[in-house]
């Protein structure tokens, strides 16, 4: 077999999707005409898809193997010493992202042609989904700081397009926009980190950045006593925090169940919000750099993690309480990379991909057999007749929670165990916030199951039942199993949410599958490497689990949810009540909206206003334009006068400046 891997092969890889794509949303809509069918534009889609799930798989066959590939494709433009290209960069890393990206999105493709039946932007819907799997692809595949924000812009374009795509719905409008400024704040720290690496390398290829990376560690930053590389990593990490919506700019993504839930699955599993994740462990051998910016870096992860994951608790629609708990264990990826974990973060982006995906398409086919009710307060009793949906969200929560032996056991007892060894000082709170977010997300997690699946039926009593959906569908009747084509997803990605952890935390986080992409100075931050002389295999671990903390949050999180909404449902209730002011708080998802709503917007927009009023009418319009030819006009006002056209007016003028002449030439003889 070769070391290296073929340009021509990786290049079908993110191309295929995209064909796909332009054959659905140009010739399947009213754009190109509506030359194709439904089942065109869905097949040109899955096939793109697939030739790409099929060649990232053979790809990651190659890696394990030992091939690489780092070269340029095709050179766009150069500026002086600056090229600006496009090109791959295959390791472990890129290998593993390119089979999590193109597996879910397969499965959300099939998923949707169930979903989105009803639908009348059925062919539009494609072309968006499979639009972002190769934008995402292009992010995962890049070997170049250029490529990779084209990539990070183009997923977010995309998914602005997704989460409003019922546009008819104002709520839908207003969640895109927030989604679209909210990653805005983050991608202008992302530009800026940028900008400096370029402005100090002079480069935007990533082993060349790598390579200067010790000189980099040695400079401060012009005017401070600031090390420039602390700034770098800082304004990095806030794309990261747009992206992967970390506390303070986590507020678009639980507005954007808005969107189809399909793309619930696909924003919020294993592509967007990774990728801000994906970004900090490419860059490692630069934030190995700064302990600073690693401790920003795990506390900003440890307040997302638990405080997001109370939000879930409190939250009745279905879809938010999936997307709340996904910025919790987004938290917890950015703890481990705070940690100098990142093998351990990105594992755990990869188990949580599936069992996310999991939840959420499984939540989807719950609204569908509800008949579009997404109020988990109105279910009840749902497994009886949703048995497969019923076993598989039973399979994707008791990943999500930690169980031994499900994938998501492994990472995320490995991330609590990484940030246990660290030594960084933000290291004791990020501790105490992911033992404690163990508890918090057992609870909402079950709290959700057992309300929708378990206890009395409560669907004929929804007060909305009869009310139209998007889908106009009418909200009465039974619950029924959804179609092959939901159930079959959810299937496929049951069987990984099981068992993929334990098949592949050995070479992932010790052994050597990331050699090459991840670096970890291992005397400065010895998190790992203390975790490493633990471990004693899967089973082990497993075994350990039963002397560890995490293992009995998760179950006393487990039985007080049980308590609380199958035994005595009143408990809920009465707590509420007495823990009021709390309870507020959360419903208000701590005023944060508020906040951006009142003060931030209105700061904004009143800077604004000044700027265009004060700015651009008072000085620009009113001093400079509106001053310059009222000068003008005054003095052409005035100059005009002599200009009568009378011959004997202009003679007498020659004569007054003759006799002005000689009166100046005398006085200058004497």
């Amino acid at each position: 077999m070769s070391n290296t891997l073929s340009a021509s092969t990786l290049l079908a890889v993110p191309l295929a999707p995209l064909v796909g794509s332009l054959v659905a949303g140009i010739l399947g809509t009213a754009f190109g005409g509506n030359v194709i069918g439904r089942r065109a534009s869905h097949g040109a889609t899955i096939l793109g898809v697939l030739i790409a799930m099929i060649l990232s798989v053979i790809t990651l066959c190659d890696v394990i193997e030992g091939a690489r590939f780092n070269a340029t494709i095709y050179e766009w433009m150069v500026i002086g010493g600056l090229k600006m290209e496009i090109g791959f960069l295959v390791d472990g890393l890129t290998a593993m992202m390119m089979v999590v990206v193109t597996f879910v999105s397969l499965m959300v493709h099939l998923y949707t042609i169930g979903y989105m039946a009803d639908d009348d932007g059925y062919n539009r819907f494609f072309a968006y989904i499979s639009l972002f799997t190769f934008s995402m692809l292009m992010l995962v595949m890049s070997n170049n700081l250029l490529q990779l924000f084209f990539g990070w812009e183009a997923v977010g374009l995309v998914s602005y397009l997704l989460i409003g795509f019922w546009f008819n719905k104002p709520s839908a409008i207003f969640a895109n926009m927030k989604a679209f400024l909210v990653n805005r704040v983050g991608d202008f720290g992302f530009i800026l980190g940028i900008g400096l690496i370029v402005a100090y390398t002079g480069t935007m290829n990533y082993s060349e950045i790598f390579a200067k990376a010790g000189e980099l560690g040695g400079l401060g930053f012009p005017g401070t006593d600031w090390m420039l590389i602390t700034v770098i990593c800082i304004c990095l990490f806030i794309g990261a925090m747009g992206k992967s919506a970390q506390f303070p700019l986590h507020v678009w993504l639980p507005d954007s169940m808005e969107g189809p839930t399909p793309i619930s699955a696909l924003i919020h599993a294993a592509t967007m919000v990774t990728a801000g994740i994906f970004m900090v462990a490419r860059m490692s051998p630069l934030y190995e750099l700064s302990d600073t910016a690693l401790n920003f870096v795990m506390i900003i992860g440890a307040i997302t993690a638990l405080f997001m994951g109370f939000l879930g608790i409190i939250q009745n629609d279905i879809k938010r309480v999936v997307a709340y708990s996904t910025l919790s264990q987004l938290g917890y990826m950015t703890v481990a990379l705070g940690a100098s974990a990142y093998s351990v973060a990105v594992f755990h982006l990869m188990t949580h991909a599936f069992f996310k995906a999991l939840l959420f398409l499984a939540a989807g086919s719950v609204i569908m057999g509800l008949h579009h009710n997404q109020d988990i307060r109105w279910m009840g009793g749902v497994r009886k007749y949703m048995p497969i949906t019923w076993i598989t969200s039973l399979l994707g929560t008791l990943a999500l929670i930690g169980t031994p032996l499900f994938s998501g056991f492994y990472s995320k007892d490995s991330i609590i165990e990484a940030v246990h060894f660290s030594n960084l000082p933000a290291a004791h709170f990020a501790y105490f916030a992911v033992l404690a977010g163990v508890f918090v997300t057992s609870f909402y997690s079950f709290r959700l199951y057992f309300l929708v699946f378990h206890g009395k039926e409560r669907y004929d009593q929804n007060p909305d039942a009869h009310h139209h959906d998007d889908h106009g569908h009418h909200g009465d009747g039974k619950p029924h199993e959804s179609p092959w084509v939901v159930t079959l997803p959810l299937v496929l990605l049951a069987i990984p949410s099981v068992i993929i952890g334990y098949l592949t935390i050995e070479p992932m986080v010790f052994g050597d599958f990331f050699r090459d992409a991840i670096t970890i100075n291992s005397d400065a931050h010895p998190a790992l490497s203390k975790f490493a002389e633990i471990f004693h295999g899967p089973l082990s671990m497993a075994g350990h689990a039963f002397s560890t903390p995490p293992l009995y949050l998760a179950l006393a999180g487990f039985v007080s949810a049980w308590y609380c909404y199958m035994v005595n449902p009143a408990v809920p209730a009465a707590i509420a009540r007495a823990l009021r002011p709390i309870v507020v708080v959360l419903e208000n998802k701590y005023y944060m909206d508020w906040f951006n709503e009142n003060v931030l917007a209105r700061a904004a927009r009143g800077l604004g206003t000044g700027l265009w009023k004060g700015g651009d009418r008072g000085v620009i319009e009113g001093g400079i334009v509106n001053a310059s030819w009222k000068i003008v006009g005054a003095i052409a006002a005035v100059v005009r006068r002599a200009q009568t056209g009378y011959l004997y007016h202009y003679a007498l003028m020659m004569l007054v400046g003759v006799m002005l002449f000689m009166t100046y030439f005398v006085w200058l003889a004497k």
